[in-house]
């Protein structure tokens, strides 16, 4: 026998178009009410302020035999353990006629130390060092968009031991390459497909339907917006976008860039309020490539991707999602978006 719940959730099962992915998402909300045969995932231990073992933390000597300095704010250094490298080893590239190609992996691979306190998140520390974050952000991309070798950055942030973070140091990693980034590449194609057929932007129609609907926006204020999408894959996924169109972060006027900073601030703590812990995801600052060409049916945004559906309750990619490549989701993105509203931060 059906319950009266679970009869609700049958109202909201239907599969909805990602038009920047261009497949479909289906939503199956009456599912989350399935029972549950596995253990939860747990809250790990508060660490301490500074942890001796942590490669991350100000004075420590990391593998590479460097000693971190005794840096106060954001900082920067090359990975002691990079997926690319200027420097990596010369291949031969093809093999079986050119079936099989290989190259050298080259490119930069850069860690940003957030704060000195190993303890400490941006959810944790005034909104200041979300903004310095930024500003340092900013500042790679200049860089890179000036080194002739890099094509494409991707900045992100894997946060907490449910997606795999490798240290609690609240940190993010930067990887510029010299080819193209797959779901970078997707939305451009999608966006230049869809402005092929309508004459209209994408990304400003994104915002502008989800502006229209009001109900799953997270946070605005007059230069940046955060919604959970209305395709949403991820029960609490994420877009900010700044309001203005930038291909990349290299374009963001200074009061842009704290608007931005403002907005991703308010967002990471709606999540850490929401189920009173330490919110995980994945997080990608996503650019157009840095090659020096014009890209203007693509636009700066960055992408949360939380792993938790429910407390303790991991999202897990199955059958179709590995085997097929669609997402099937457990929760309605109105719903997420209004538990994410309904939050009182304090100043």
């Amino acid at each position: 026998m059906i319950n009266q719940t679970t009869l609700e959730y049958f109202n909201k099962w239907e599969k909805r178009w990602h038009p920047l992915r261009r497949e479909w998402v289906v939503y199956a909300a009456h599912r989350n009410q399935r029972p549950w045969s596995f253990d939860v995932l747990n809250q790990p231990a508060k660490a301490s302020a500074n942890d001796p073992n942590c490669y991350l933390c100000p004075r420590n000597v990391r593998i590479s035999g460097l000693q971190n300095p005794d840096y106060q704010s954001v900082y920067v250094f090359d990975n002691d353990h990079p997926v690319v490298g200027l420097h990596a080893p010369a291949v031969q590239e093809n093999t079986h006629g050119g079936l099989y190609k290989r190259q050298s992996a080259r490119g930069i691979a850069r860690v940003i130390c957030f704060d000195p306190h190993h303890n400490a998140t941006l959810a944790d520390l005034p909104l200041a060092r979300s903004v310095e974050v930024f500003e340092v952000w900013q500042q790679q991309t200049q860089e890179m968009l000036a080194n002739t070798a890099i094509k494409s950055l991707l900045i992100f942030e894997n946060k907490g031991e449910a997606v795999g973070v490798s240290s609690p140091h609240p940190h993010c990693q930067l990887y510029a390459v010299d080819f193209d980034w797959k779901w970078v590449s997707e939305e451009m194609a999608a966006a230049r497909l869809y402005y092929e057929e309508t004459n209209q932007d994408l990304f400003a129609s994104i915002i502008a339907a989800e502006q229209q609907d009001e109900l799953r926006i997270i946070a605005e204020n007059e230069h940046a917006i955060a919604f959970v999408p209305f395709f949403a894959r991820y029960a609490y996924e994420v877009y900010i976008f700044p309001k203005q169109p930038h291909a990349n972060m290299s374009s963001l006027h200074k009061v842009e860039l704290d608007a931005l900073a403002a907005v991703y601030y308010e967002v990471i703590r709606r999540y850490d309020l929401l189920f009173q812990m330490s919110f995980p995801f994945v997080m990608a600052v996503k650019q157009a490539p840095l090659d020096g060409h014009f890209y203007p049916h693509y636009r700066l945004h960055l992408h949360f991707q939380p792993p938790l559906r429910q407390p303790g309750l991991v999202k897990f990619l199955a059958g179709p999602e590995i085997g097929a490549g669609n997402f099937m989701a457990d929760t309605i993105p109105e719903e997420k978006a209004a538990e994410l509203r309904a939050l009182v931060l304090t100043t």
